[in-house]
């Protein structure tokens, strides 16, 4: 594994384990369990959402197992412009906020204030946009070779940025109030 992959490795490891650790401890926290946490969010499509959650989940490995095992680290040209430490950002971007998800909105329910529910949307806003950014930096790849491999990841971060940006910081946002 080269270098930069390692770096990335890390990056997955300690960002996945910093949002695993919110969510353990912020629905340990909630008194009211995880119910709080939808908000007004019907119970009818909340199955949905588990679905939904699974297959991001799915998304996920699909374009990490691309990114660490198909792609050459000094090979990787993004747009013409970028090489492959864009991921790093990419991930940073989607991993830091989304463990300040569970503990803002933990304090939210507890005590809603305008600041709180800024901060919750911000965190939503900045996963999706950089789910989106992952989308592109994969489509844009120079010099791919189109495999199952390549269009499982494509596939796999469309639909964790649908997850992200639209039922998450949209649709949960506009129905939690």
């Amino acid at each position: 594994m080269a270098s930069q992959q390692v770096i990335l490795l890390i990056i997955n490891l300690i960002g996945g384990a910093a949002v695993i650790g919110s969510y353990i401890f912020g629905l340990n926290a909630q008194p009211s369990g995880a119910n709080a946490l939808w908000g007004s969010v019907p119970e009818n499509i909340r199955p949905l959402y588990g679905v939904s959650m699974i297959l991001a989940a799915l998304g996920y490995f699909a374009f990490v197992y691309f990114i660490f095992f198909r792609l050459v680290p000094g090979e990787v040209l993004i747009g013409g412009r970028f090489g492959f430490s864009l991921f790093y950002a990419i991930f940073l971007v989607i991993l830091i906020p989304s463990a300040f998800w569970m503990p803002l909105t933990n304090m939210y329910v507890g005590n809603p204030s305008t600041g709180l529910w800024i901060g919750v949307r911000t965190v939503l806003a900045f996963v999706g946009l950089a789910s989106i950014a992952l989308v592109w930096a994969l489509l844009s790849l120079q010099g791919k070779v189109p495999s199952i491999s390549y269009w499982l990841a494509v596939a796999g971060s469309g639909y964790f940025a649908f997850h992200t940006a639209i039922l998450d910081a949209i649709v949960w946002a506009a129905l939690f109030k």
